[in-house]
């Protein structure tokens, strides 16, 4: 009898369905998973609902438009529900230390759950980022694989300017001090994307063009400018958190 394994579950607050599409077969081909590994849920159509941690090998949450430390009075009721759901469902992960990996948007998610000052001090812009390890980064599993510096695609109008003691610092870039970090043993967040390559990139350049990211005109030019860098490194710590936490069903 084959052994089956348990689905990681994808979180998308997406509501651009080119780009939550995009990134569901991006999670996909970087990650080294098949369709039937994985399950997605898009908050922004449905629901959070009951969620069973025992169901899934671990959770994986995208990036997004949202930013949580907007002004509430600025915010939809979609977003509002979306982040209180997900506020909730990251405070258990991070008490039950449950494999978590968040992708950009990670970082406001559990930053907010543990009590990191989230704010726009440190925002960056969209494109190519150097990213470079700490000394608990070069020691952590999920970074094994790639080196002390690296380059990788992001693009952010919040981050983390400041971590509590509960969490350990694993990367950093010259704009935004903290680009990586855990909680616990099994909960991760960047604020890069390890789950983007020039490609994705350039799909999410083409749909957030009048997101206020970057100025329209310049589209062109920054995906022309990404492509000049090499940011194939960052899939491998899709890979290791893929091939660490992949479980078998009972």
């Amino acid at each position: 009898m084959t052994m089956s394994n348990l689905p990681f579950l994808l979180l998308s607050i997406r509501a651009e369905t080119e780009a939550a599409d995009d990134e569901y077969r991006s999670v996909i081909r970087l990650g080294g998973l098949a369709p039937a590994d994985i399950a997605a849920v898009n908050l922004t159509q449905r629901s959070l609902g009951s969620i069973d941690l025992d169901d899934w090998s671990a959770i994986i949450l995208g990036g997004g438009p949202y930013n949580v430390s907007d002004p509430q009075d600025t915010k939809t009721d979609t977003q509002r529900r979306v982040e209180g759901e997900l506020l909730e469902l990251v405070g258990r992960v991070v008490e039950a230390d449950f494999p978590f990996l968040g992708c950009c948007y990670g970082v406001g998610a559990v930053g907010s759950a543990i009590g990191a000052t989230i704010d726009r001090a440190y925002s960056e812009p969209v494109g190519a980022v150097t990213v470079s390890l700490t000394d608990e980064g070069r020691r952590d599993p999920l970074f094994a694989d790639v080196p002390d510096t690296f380059d990788a695609y992001g693009g952010h109008k919040e981050a983390a300017a400041t971590l509590p003691d509960v969490a350990v610092h694993l990367a950093t870039s010259p704009t935004c001090p903290v680009q990586a970090f855990r909680v616990g043993h099994n909960v991760y967040a960047t604020q890069f994307h390890p789950e983007l390559d020039a490609d994705s990139l350039s799909t999410r350049i083409d749909v957030y063009r009048e997101f206020g990211y970057f100025a329209p005109e310049e589209a062109d030019s920054l995906k022309a400018a990404a492509r000049e860098r090499d940011a194939r490194h960052p899939a491998a710590i899709l890979q290791r958190f893929v091939e660490r936490y992949r479980r078998p069903s009972s």
